[in-house]
């Protein structure tokens, strides 16, 4: 059942398109929720209540049942054992049911004391809307645990597009209760959002549940038989994976622990980027490590020469597309944010503040796409403490850097008729080791301070500092790790005569609608960007043109 190069192509190519439709669908929320909601409190509330329950379907979900769950329930369809495995998934699924009830319930009981832990500068209005949010969008998260475990069945059927599409259905119900309900004034928008998370995890649970029964063909048996062999496995895969998956959970908590103490508009601005910074990741570097989960689960552990060539073609994959991004992010990263939330509540100035934020975390994508992949080498071979062990590594770095920058680029603000777009704030004092003064952490809208740079700074180094960790560790038992599986001279290359290009565009263009002015410097840096790498003989370059040559 291993995968040809060509059929993980495929495969990761399905996981791409519906992860892209699924970002996609990402960004029509987040535009939707800028126009209503700019960096204000509400944005600065909902982000902040989205957060806290997030931890429960982080620690449990996707990543946790892709890493303990699919290697044993894909290595008994291997060996054509479908009645072990029906048994494997059912005993998970009660297992995990049971676990996230649990959780809910606690998260819903205790959500003003959990909300005052994790935002300790949150006050007045902005705190009492989060402890409110909080408790609306528990339960919503809680679904989607389940949605993790129907796409770790479905993606060991080879079945890759379903589960990566359906959290369409997850921002559709947002969107749906943002605009029937927070738009129409029945409820205030930060509220009809929190709403529209539950409707969406109940849809995007429902979508993939019939998929789930053909590919099991009635043998699935809920449960909750811990004794079973292959949970018992699962099980023990599991722990170190939470461990591992929870510290990074915890570190995106202690984000949101210091970011509270940021000048209000801080933690919204995060969010805003991240859903930009994330994207690229998620097509490029999961689509990839999600293809090929699978089949190193079933690998010939000695075959040391036919890992290393699927590494250099996963990682070479991954990085043609993320390094052209890395350039359009930098150069373009305000352009980006004004086409996509440029309206409504989002003003220029917030656009800036975002664009910067943005520009500073694609420095970490390179090395954040290459590490999903060398993670799933690491958890098909049964190894889950080495990854839990670099993240506690990087999280350590991200904040040791993120922090200090963090409190001393806060004292500066936005300021589009300053030459650089931002100067030293009036009462601003650097260096510091201080949050900024109460009074900017308790106002009702968006301060457009830069404080949300450091940890974007801090994010980017620490991503560096796990790919570089994880490279050691595989290079040294597995195979051979060559960073973008050996173009990187021709990706730079071609990177650095894109950045030419979209530079002197930048500076001759006229100014132009925001969409045009994006597609037009955008689209001819990008063209720039696949020519050269196709010039270079850079394969995913050759296969995307030809690709567009059969269509045509």
């Amino acid at each position: 059942m291993s995968d040809t190069p060509s059929e993980m192509r495929r495969h990761s190519s399905l996981v791409a398109a519906g992860i892209g439709l699924s970002r996609l669908s990402g960004l029509v929320r987040d535009a939707a929720l800028a126009f209503f909601l700019g960096a204000n409190v509400g944005a600065d509330a909902f982000r902040a209540a989205l957060r806290i329950p997030n931890f429960l379907q982080n620690l449990l979900g996707e990543g946790v049942l892709s890493a303990s769950f699919i290697p044993t329930y894909a290595r008994l369809l291997e060996e054509g054992r479908e009645e072990d495995a029906g048994r494997v998934a059912g005993a998970v699924l009660g297992l995990l049911a049971m676990l996230a009830g649990v959780l809910v319930l606690l998260g819903v009981a205790f959500a003003r004391p959990l909300t005052i832990v994790l935002t300790p500068g949150f006050a007045g209005d902005r705190l009492e809307l989060t402890v409110t949010l909080v408790r609306i969008m528990f339960p919503g998260i809680g679904v989607l645990v389940i949605s993790a475990w129907c796409l770790g069945v479905l993606n060991s059927h080879r079945r890759f597009f379903l589960s990566y599409v359906a959290p369409v259905l997850w921002n559709v119900g947002i969107l749906a209760v943002l605009f029937g309900l927070g738009a129409t004034a029945v409820l205030e928008p930060a509220l009809a959002a929190g709403a529209g998370v539950v409707l969406g995890g109940l849809l995007q649970v429902a979508v993939q549940v019939p998929s789930v029964r053909r590919v099991l063909r009635g043998s699935l048996r809920p449960s909750l038989d811990i004794h079973l062999p292959g949970v018992r496995q699962v099980l023990r895969a599991f722990g170190p994976i939470v461990l591992g998956r929870g510290v990074v959970q915890v570190a995106a908590l202690l984000d949101l622990v210091v970011a509270s103490l940021l000048a209000v508009g801080a933690v919204a601005v995060l969010g805003y980027a991240q859903t930009l910074y994330l994207l690229p990741i998620a097509l490029f570097g999961m689509s990839v490590a999600a293809a090929e989960l699978p089949s190193l689960s079933t690998r010939d552990p000695e075959a040391r020469e036919a890992l290393t060539s699927r590494l250099d073609t996963g990682l070479g994959r991954s990085s043609f597309f993320v390094l052209g991004t890395t350039v359009g992010f930098v150069l373009l990263g305000g352009h980006i944010v004004r086409a996509i939330y440029g309206r409504g509540e989002f003003d220029a100035a917030t656009t800036m503040q975002v664009g910067i934020v943005l520009g500073v975390y694609s420095f970490g994508l390179l090395a954040a796409t290459g590490s999903r992949l060398l993670q799933s080498v690491l958890y098909a071979s049964d190894d889950a403490r080495t990854p839990a062990t670099v993240a506690i590594v990087r999280v350590a770095v991200a904040l040791a850097i993120g922090v200090p920058l963090m409190f001393n680029l806060d004292q500066f603000v936005v300021d589009l008729a300053e030459p650089f777009g931002f100067r030293l704030a009036d009462d601003g004092v650097v260096p510091t080791l201080r949050p900024v003064d109460e009074g900017l952490r308790d106002a009702a809208t968006n301060q457009l301070r830069l404080g949300a740079l450091g940890l974007a700074a801090g994010s980017a180094v620490g991503a560096w500092i796990e790919y570089v960790l994880l490279r050691r560790s595989v290079r040294g038992r597995f195979a051979d790790v060559r960073l973008a599986g050996g173009t990187l001279p021709r990706l730079l290359a071609a990177g650095v005569l894109a950045a030419l290009v979209i530079l002197v565009l930048i500076r001759v263009l006229p100014d132009l609608p925001a969409v045009v002015d994006l597609i037009v410097i955008g689209g001819l840096g990008g063209g720039v960007y696949v020519g050269v790498c196709w010039t270079l003989r850079v394969p995913e370059a050759r296969s995307l043109v030809d690709a567009a040559r059969r269509r045509r």
